[in-house]
């Protein structure tokens, strides 16, 4: 019998853009889909956020215009909820329980998982052990400042994707942002590419998958997945 997957899913706590009062938080689809391509896969099932406790979910991503098929699943599933609500803090999280991580965006991130100290430890740990790392769209800025050997930045030279300068501008966020995510990462140095505004577009490096935008976290998961089970089947269209 396979041994189950133990997969952690880190999410943002942070749940207003900046000075304003606008809401935002995780981007729901960013974890739906990966959550069921995992759940279907006989994963066992973990999130954590940086202060623990309920993720707030970035209203926009349940708008009709963006609401997916998989966000309306999760949010009728009992038990994905009651993982939602009830995430561990980051402080709790040891490496050594899961086999996976996945990271997840939603603006919210660039406040809260940028520059977290707990999780560069924990995705450091994951990559010192080869462990399978996925990010998605601002999940991305989890990787800033990630390193390797004697602090070598990660991302130094090694192909991402996450969500790209034209697609804030397109959702009118460009002011709104800490920072922006590609000009972030080229300035360090990273092999960045991203694809056409909302379409899929993923890439890996080694153990660490990342995609551009909501659209690419169906294929993140299945990829992450895959490191593990090379014979999972990766269906790219």
């Amino acid at each position: 019998m396979t041994k189950p997957i133990k997969v952690l899913f880190v999410t943002t706590s942070h749940d207003t853009l900046g000075a304003t009062t606008e809401k935002t938080g995780l981007w729901l689809d960013e974890l739906a889909s990966p959550y069921f391509i995992f759940k279907e896969a006989g994963s066992y099932i973990s999130i954590a956020s940086p202060k623990g406790g309920a993720v707030p979910i970035d209203p926009k991503s349940e708008s009709i215009i963006s609401v997916t098929r998989s966000s309306k699943r999760f949010r009728n599933d009992t038990e994905a909820m009651n993982h939602l609500s009830r995430s561990m803090p980051l402080l709790d999280v040891k490496d050594e329980h899961y086999d996976l991580l996945f990271i997840a965006g939603g603006h919210g991130a660039m406040w809260d998982l940028a520059a977290n100290p707990l999780l560069k430890q924990l995705i450091e740990n994951f990559n010192t052990k080869k462990k399978p790392v996925g990010a998605v769209c601002h999940g991305v800025a989890a990787l800033l400042t990630v390193t390797e050997g004697k602090d070598n930045l990660w991302i130094k030279g090694k192909p991402v994707t996450g969500f790209s300068n034209d697609e804030e501008e397109s959702a009118g966020m460009t002011a709104l942002l800490p920072f922006l995510l590609e000009t972030k990462l080229l300035a360090l140095g990273a092999d960045y590419t991203s694809s056409t505004n909302y379409m899929k577009h993923v890439v890996s490096a080694g153990n660490v998958v990342t995609g551009q935008n909501p659209a690419s976290a169906e294929e993140v998961a299945k990829m992450t997945l895959n490191l593990i089970r090379p014979t999972y089947n990766v269906v790219r269209k």
